[in-house]
This record gives structure tokens, sequence and C-alpha cells, in this order.
């Protein structure tokens, strides 16, 4: 189906499709990170506010996550930059 598009159009559609994989790629990362802290931050039955112990378990967990990510994507940038050469 995409053979009868022509040239701009099927590069616009590729873009658009990579756009919502990483949306859903972000989503999916979000999720996941949310599941983990919240199972391993929270202990007892949620109320209005957060504990300060659990305030600061939830940050410290997102915060680790995200920096884990970011070292993984940089690794796997360097790995491929390494392989293109």
């Amino acid at each position: 189906m995409a053979d009868k598009f022509d040239e701009a159009t099927q590069k616009e559609l590729a873009t658009f499709l990579e756009r919502e994989q990483a949306q859903a790629r972000l989503q999916t990362s979000i999720h996941n990170f949310t599941s983990m802290c919240w199972d391993k931050c929270i202990t007892g039955t949620p109320s209005t506010s957060f504990s300060r112990g659990e305030t600061g378990c939830l940050e410290n967990c997102v915060g680790r996550f995200l920096d884990t990510s970011l070292f993984m994507v940089k690794q796997i940038e360097e790995k491929r930059e390494q392989t293109q050469f």
C-alpha cells in the first residue's frame, strides 16, 4: 500500500510512524518504572499524601531508573558508532 504514495508522502508517513513508536516506547518506560518504583517504595495503604520516606524512595527510584536508561542508551550509541567505522 505504501508503494501507492509518492516519495514525500512515504517519508512523512515513516517519520510519523517513527515518532509514534518513540512515544509508545516512552509510555512503556514510564509505566514500567512507575510500577517498579510503586511496588518498591509504597509499603502501606496510600492516603492523601506520601510519607517522607515514600517520597524520598520514589524520587531516588525514578532518578536511578532514568540514570540507568540514559547510561544504556549512551553505551548502545557508542557501540553503534564503533561498528560503523
